[in-house]
């Protein structure tokens, strides 16, 4: 996930009519915990990004269990994700010029639906699913593209540089919240079930979340369209020296590289040493109130003059809990690492989220190429996640002749945020003053 709005409106004021420019001070009171309230439009954008964190807990989280337990093929969920990735990517680059020259909602709603569908395929498929894996590949990258584009830019839009830690710490508190209970009902009924009749509950109820999801998206007000949008222009920006997307977008890359296989491969690893489902939820419950915890605190504390020592202490913290997978893998350390990494990550997140996001809005011409940069952002992601599949990939052959192989990956692609600290750190303090940006 991925989001903002930059600059400081007075407390107060009335926002801007939609779509025009205001000027605004990022000066603040640096307390990103009590910085502007959330307005009406946030917490609605939030109370849809939920209903997709649950929809996605109920069914997501055990998604990849259902493709191997139906191939045992851990290649088929690497070149699943690989698939999916792909597609989403090349869809934030084409959907960007609908996005910011026509209807942005649309595109939300569209991606929300064939989520939806996504999940409906796959309850007609049953089993079969495995066969269509790569087809899904790209059902599912469609929907997850032209929603997670439109979402961005709209969460830009509609929050600032002081209320978007805040922004940030509730969309995390959301989702482990959704982690929390959600992926524990799933393993519970997956495991309470007979054959795979779990699994259709689970995907007919997420189906139908999506649906809500998408009636709810439509009290989000349509957001005027301004400004041509040019293909490459975010690109262009990583040819001009000095600019500081040209570090920002590597340490992007660096953060797609962790997330693309740590994203499946924690729960299959799970399910793999338990060999059952209602175990994975338990992992879920856990780590994820934990982590819903800790989102909480950190989104309140955390100071926009603190992020660059959260962030680095967060990247080596998240580093660091990878070590007892080492250890003989059993649902302990694997519990032992989920911990660690549920209580550090928001460390390193949050910052990193934010700071992406005040550098979309450093001055107006940036804020007016607001969908270009989000759409480079999102190509960074995808560069990234894709490298970590093809190392996934190319490790998997020599996991069963060398048994550490697996948790060796993991070390060294797990600890790429320290990389993107040390891209970003001259950068994620600033608060840049003398803004403009719409509403």
């Amino acid at each position: 996930m991925e989001h903002s709005k930059h600059a400081v409106r007075s407390r107060g004021s009335a926002p801007s009519a939609p779509g025009k420019l205001r000027t605004e001070s990022f000066a603040g009171d640096g307390r990103s915990g009590s910085g502007p309230a959330l307005d009406k439009q946030a917490v609605l954008l939030l109370a849809v990004q939920g209903l997709i964190a649950i929809a996605t807990a109920l069914s997501g989280t055990f998604l990849p269990i259902y493709l191997w337990k139906a191939s045992q093929s851990l290649a088929l969920i690497g070149w699943f994700h690989s698939t999916l990735y792909t597609v989403s990517g090349l869809t934030f680059w084409i959907a960007g010029k609908w996005v910011k020259e026509h209807n942005k909602m649309n595109s939300l709603r569209l991606g929300i639906v064939l989520s939806g569908v996504f999940y409906f395929v796959i309850l007609l498929l049953g089993t079969r699913a495995v066969t269509y894996a790569i087809p899904l590949g790209v059902l599912g990258g469609l929907g997850q593209g032209f929603f997670w584009l439109a979402y961005n830019v709209v969460y830009f839009e509609i929050t600032e540089p002081a209320n978007r830690d805040r922004f940030n710490g509730w969309t995390g508190l959301i989702a482990s919240g959704a982690g929390i209970v959600v992926p524990w009902i799933s393993g519970f009924i997956i495991t309470a079930s007979t054959g795979n009749q779990g699994y259709s509950i689970i995907y007919t109820a997420s189906a139908i979340i999506f649906g809500i999801a998408t009636i709810l998206s439509f009290w989000l007000k349509k957001r005027e369209a301004a400004g041509r949008y040019e293909w490459l222009y975010g690109f262009r920006q990583l040819k001009t020296p000095g600019d500081p997307w040209r570090r920002v977008a590597l340490a992007i890359v660096a953060q797609g590289i962790r997330d693309g296989v740590f994203m499946f491969l924690v729960g299959l690893l799970v399910f793999m040493a338990t060999r059952n489902e209602q175990k994975l939820g338990s992992f879920s419950l856990i780590t994820s109130l934990l982590a819903l915890i800790s989102f909480w605190l950190i989104g309140r504390l955390l100071r926009p003059h603190l992020r660059s020592r959260a962030m680095l202490f967060g990247a080596a913290a998240v580093t660091a809990a990878i070590l007892p997978l080492f250890w003989p893998q059993r649902y302990e350390t694997l519990l032992i690492f989920g911990i660690g990494t549920a209580l550090f990550m928001p460390l390193f997140i949050i910052p990193m989220t934010s700071v992406v996001f005040d550098l979309i809005g450093r001055n107006e011409e940036s804020v007016k190429r607001r969908e270009e940069f989000v759409v480079l952002r999102e190509t960074s992601l995808t560069i990234g996640r894709l490298v970590g599949i093809a190392a996934y990939l190319l490790v998997l052959p020599q996991a069963n002749s060398a048994p550490q192989a697996i948790p060796w990956l993991m070390l060294i692609i797990g600890a790429f945020p320290l990389a993107c600290w040390f891209l970003v750190r001259g950068y994620v303090n600033r608060s840049p003053a003398g803004r403009k940006e719409p509403v």
